[in-house]
């Protein structure tokens, strides 16, 4: 190998970038798994999500959240009834023009009650959250993100106290939540302003019904069965018979995972599939090289069986050169590969994650490459007929 290194490298050029595309698609499929399940956690601590659900009009049934059963009652009510369910929150929502200071800015207002702060683990860098007593009295106070910050102010600015017109109707400004950055639907959760629930619905929508509710059971073992405490309630709120569908859809934090989760473990499995080709085609690469090996020594084997090497001699020896061309190739391969995977991350913004088991993996699957594919030209040199070997030329 040592007389041949050009040849030598080629042959494990194939491992080298198989492994090395091993090492970076499970990363970035892990990356991505993670970050996922990040964004799903943000959503709330055990969280339940209610939406409305579809209507009918004229016997043609619109899309999900059409319906505008749901009220604040509705989470009054599972509020008062669901013992499994620890906080609820309803909310609402609308696109709104916001004006601060001398700039302007297009974001989303959500109106929500005191629970949602703990549902959705949000804190605030500056100011105070707004009270119940806001809530009742309709006050015209807010929350603001950092993205809506940096837009209207500048980054680093503090904004608590100053007040701001959003759709032409003064806020103050009593606190700055925390940052949040994107979640993985790629929408900023900082371009977002927060308000008493009662302010957005009866000053700015003017509506008795809801997007949604947002729930948080008292544990992660009770999400199951405060779902069923929650449509046993809306339900028979809703006066819907036993034939009838639920004109809501209830959601939870494990139904999204499991979503999300299971998309992501398809995108892992055939990233590293595809990337398994090479190591494919790595692996017949050196079972060429290594049959033209035996052809090319072909009377140096013979010599060494006149001399009294035995078969499994001559076998162990090109196993051996076998494995380890593809042993250096893979040590090779999982360096490029965590390097990779570092650019991928700093230059392309996916999220990465190299783990150990994908180490692992690829360092195996390589030595077993270099085993299977190294065994036939090392059995051919091996069952050469010595006297055959030495007349060779």
């Amino acid at each position: 190998m040592s007389k041949n290194k050009l040849r030598t490298f080629l042959t494990m050029l194939g491992i080298i970038i198989g492994v090395a595309s091993v090492i970076a698609m499970l990363a970035i499929g892990e990356g991505s798994r993670q970050n996922i399940q990040a964004s799903v956690a943000s959503l709330g601590i055990n969280s339940v999500i209610i939406f409305p659900g579809a209507v009918s009009t004229g016997g043609v049934r619109l899309e999900a959240g059409t319906s505008t059963h749901l009220t604040r009652q509705d989470a009054e009510a599972i509020s008062m009834r669901a013992p499994s369910v620890e906080y609820v929150s309803p909310v609402v929502q609308k696109g709104v023009q916001v004006v601060g200071g001398s700039q302007n800015w297009r974001t989303m207002i959500i109106g929500v009650l005191n629970d949602y702060f703990t549902i959705r683990s949000l804190n605030v860098v500056s100011g105070a959250f707004f009270s119940s007593q806001d809530d009742r009295a309709a006050a015209k106070v807010c929350l603001i993100g950092q993205t809506v910050v940096a837009n209207l102010y500048g980054e680093g600015m503090d904004p608590v106290g100053q007040m701001i017109r959003i759709d032409n109707i003064p806020f103050k400004i009593i606190g700055m939540l925390e940052k949040k950055g994107q979640n993985s639907f790629g929408q900023d959760q900082d371009d977002v302003i927060l308000a008493p629930f009662s302010t957005v619905q009866k000053r700015m929508l003017s509506t008795t019904n809801v997007n949604s509710i947002i729930c948080s059971a008292v544990s992660e073992n009770q999400i199951d069965q405060a779902t069923d405490e929650i449509s046993f309630i809306l339900r028979e709120r809703h006066k819907l018979t036993a034939a009838e569908d639920n004109d809501f859809s209830v959601r939870t934090q494990t139904d999204i995972s499991n979503i999300f989760g299971s998309i992501s473990k398809v995108l892992t499995i055939l990233l590293a599939s595809i990337a398994s080709i090479s190591l494919l085609v790595g692996g017949i690469g050196i079972m060429n090289i290594m049959l033209v090996s035996v052809t090319e020594r072909t009377r140096e084997i013979g010599i060494r069986m006149a001399v009294g090497a035995k078969s499994k001699d001559i076998l162990i020896q090109f196993m051996i050169e076998s494995i380890f061309i593809s042993f250096l190739g893979g040590v090779i391969g999982i360096s490029l590969g965590i390097i990779t995977s570092g650019l991928v991350a700093r230059f392309g913004g996916w999220p990465v994650t190299v783990t150990l088991y994908s180490i692992l993996l690829s360092f195996i699957f390589s030595a077993a490459v270099g085993l299977f594919f190294g065994w036939y030209p090392a059995r051919k040199a091996a069952s050469l007929n010595p006297i055959d070997a030495l007349h060779y030329e």
